[in-house]
């Protein structure tokens, strides 16, 4: 296959992926102009349109989706045979690409995505730390890490690597001036900073008579759990938040934690990663890592 051939291929691919010829550009540091010549031109060999162009989005022909379909798994394998050849150097090359949580994401893999590439100096990285769910196959992210139970889907692998642990915790001050909960029915008239997301806000515990949920809106109410956590250290209410963020706060006292015997059963924190023959050397080093940083215990635990 002659080489503008095989640009043309994967251009037309990446504007599929991305759903524009602006995104596919910026992914392939092309411009827009060049990415739809390549199109074009792929049209012109095969004598067939393969996408609908609007102003707003594109859209596959008939002939087009039986193209990418081909053409994608053709890419995929290239990639495969690039990690194969990889792997028998003995060092990750390419691009890394990895999805996490937002404030998980900054607080606890940053850092070892940092120590990552230091490590390995002719990798790079591509990195969305979001709390809107991508997928990992249709959008070709190497790795995610995700928070809860995993859903069955025969398209990718995961591994349980850490737990989220939700704890009650205020201020000393909020707690001298307002008083401790003692269960979580005391809850009901105390000062509140819930969390703003599509749902309501459940507080979640475990009480001898069973699940106990607690869902009243807060007095305070933000749409960042960083926030929430600097409003409870000056003493506005109290938070429900995992200990990854809070952890360093119940270590030294800004924060006490309430109602503990109470706490609801950990959520797993896993790395998921789409099923492939072979893992790559880039998504299996970075497994390693963080595995060897969280040996020891991981770095929120309380």
């Amino acid at each position: 296959m002659e080489a503008n051939r095989f640009g043309d291929i994967a251009a037309f691919v990446s504007a599929v992926k991305a759903g524009s010829f602006t995104s596919a550009a910026a992914s392939l540091g092309l411009t827009r102009s060049a990415v739809g010549k390549s199109i074009v031109r792929l049209e012109g060999r095969m004598g067939a349109r393969l996408l609908n162009r609007t102003t707003r989005k594109l859209s596959l022909t008939d002939e087009g989706r039986v193209a990418y379909e081909r053409w994608k798994q053709i890419l995929e394998d290239l990639d495969e045979v690039e990690a194969t050849m990889a792997l028998r150097r003995g060092r990750p090359t390419g691009t890394f690409k990895l999805t996490a949580p937002l404030s998980f994401g900054q607080r606890h893999i940053l850092p070892i995505l940092d120590a990552y590439l230091k490590q390995w100096p002719e990798l790079r990285a591509d990195v969305w730390f979001t709390d809107r769910f991508v997928d990992l196959v249709e959008e070709g992210v190497d790795i995610a890490i995700r928070i809860g139970a995993p859903k069955d889907d025969s398209q990718l692998l995961t591994r349980t690597v850490a737990w989220q642990q939700f704890a009650t915790c205020a201020s000393p001050s909020y707690l001298a001036r307002c008083g401790v909960p003692h269960t979580p029915a005391d809850l009901v008239g105390h000062d509140t900073i819930a969390f703003i997301s599509g749902q309501a806000s459940v507080w979640r515990y475990q009480t001898p008579s069973g699940l106990y949920l607690y869902e009243q809106p807060g007095r305070l109410n933000i749409d960042s759990s960083e926030a929430m956590r600097e409003a409870a250290l000056t003493g506005i209410g109290l938070i429900h938040l995992p200990t990854y963020i809070t952890g360093n706060d119940l270590r030294d006292g800004t924060l006490v934690e309430v109602l503990k015997p109470y706490r609801a059963s950990p959520d797993p924190i896993r790395i998921v990663y789409p099923s492939k023959r072979q893992l790559s050397p880039r998504v299996r080093a970075f497994i390693d890592l963080l595995i060897e940083r969280w040996e020891p215990g991981v770095p929120w635990e309380t």
